[in-house]
């Protein structure tokens, strides 16, 4: 009896549907008025539109389990270690910074697009040095490790990579005075937002969403931050906004004659959870143990992937300006798509 409670909550807690039974079982239907009713509410979405995503793909005869396998199976291995840690850092980042602040705001409607603004400064610090670290790109690989998009993939995370986003996040909103409960609104606003964005082009081929593409990152703009073509590497780090992107110009469109290609490249097995979790440190150790003196050691782990003591540097920056120098050269207005895909090859040989 144990073990079937413990599969059904799971199940609710999955879907999010558990506050909902709650409150069909108490009757307590004004609840739901309340910020936190809606939050109710609204928990479902994501896991939902993953099933309409999977049903869709079995109907079109699309469906493939591997694209959904280790996703899958890092949420299951992530379960019951990150959300407790994540919960745990937040609380304590807000009690030891909050006394610091700089200044303090109240839970007032018209400090939440201050608060936003500054929350997605503190999103593009965490997201921009998993990218420009090598430790922590170690840890933000796995999210990048599948070679196909869809709403699984958003389940796709190191244990340990939620904790420290969270502490930066955290950190950094609070610092700068943005009220807690303005904080815990925006996280799960910028939650089903950050989950939606990774929806696959079996439920919505053109991620543009139209007009919006011009005022928020859509799936479009997500789904060019995890390709590695040699033009979207280390773009768009913003997750609803992106007005640090376009700042810090790492703002990238989604170019129609450039076929997005999902994945890291290095050569990996993507269907080895092993590989897809592990791979990088793995990588990293090999380059720390082979690297000449302390310095040089030290160096493979702060800087960012790609870098090497020879020189030889393959980094996403490097590789992304030579891609335009090349490509302006070629041809300044636009190459056809069978040049594009030749020049890749040689960029990443």
């Amino acid at each position: 009896m144990d073990i079937l409670q413990a599969i059904y909550n799971e199940f609710t807690g999955f879907f999010g549907v558990g506050g909902i039974i709650k409150i069909v079982q108490t009757g307590n239907y004004g609840s739901l008025a309340t910020l936190e009713g809606i939050q109710t509410l609204l928990g479902p979405a994501i896991p939902l539109l993953l099933v309409i995503e999977i049903l869709r793909a079995v109907f079109y005869k699309r469906f493939k389990i591997e694209e959904y396998r280790i996703p899958f199976l890092v949420f299951v291995l992530n379960r019951f270690i990150s959300g407790f840690i994540s919960i745990a850092v937040i609380g304590f980042c807000i009690g030891l910074f909050q006394p610091i602040a700089i200044f303090k705001t109240e839970f007032k409607w018209y400090w939440l697009p201050y608060g936003y603004i500054i929350w997605e400064l503190s999103h593009f610090v965490y997201h921009a040095a998993a990218h420009k670290v090598r430790l922590l790109w170690c840890l933000h690989s796995t999210h990048h490790a599948p070679q196909h998009m869809n709403m699984s993939v958003n389940f796709a995370h190191f244990f340990l990579e939620a904790p420290y986003a969270d502490i930066i996040r955290t950190s950094i909103c609070i610092l700068l005075g943005v009220n807690p409960a303005i904080l815990f609104l925006i996280m799960f606003i910028d939650g089903l937002w950050g989950s939606f964005i990774h929806i696959g082009e079996n439920v919505i081929k053109d991620g543009r969403l139209g007009f919006l593409n011009k005022i928020l990152l859509t799936p479009s703009h997500h789904r060019v931050h995890h390709a590695k073509n040699p033009l979207y590497m280390d773009t768009n780090f913003c997750n609803l906004l992106n007005i640090w992107d376009r700042i810090f110009k790492t703002y990238q469109d989604e170019r129609m004659d450039i076929k997005i290609e999902y994945g890291i490249t290095r050569e990996m097995n993507p269907n080895s959870i092993w590989d897809v979790y592990f791979g990088e440190f793995v990588c990293l150790g090999k380059d720390i143990i082979a690297a000449p003196g302390l310095k040089n050691k030290l160096l493979y782990i702060f800087m960012p992937p790609g870098w090497s003591h020879t020189g030889e540097h393959k980094t996403a920056k490097i590789t992304r300006q030579s891609f335009i120098d090349a490509e302006q050269h070629i041809d300044p207005v636009k190459m056809d798509t069978a040049t594009e895909i030749g020049l890749q090859n040689k960029l990443q040989a």
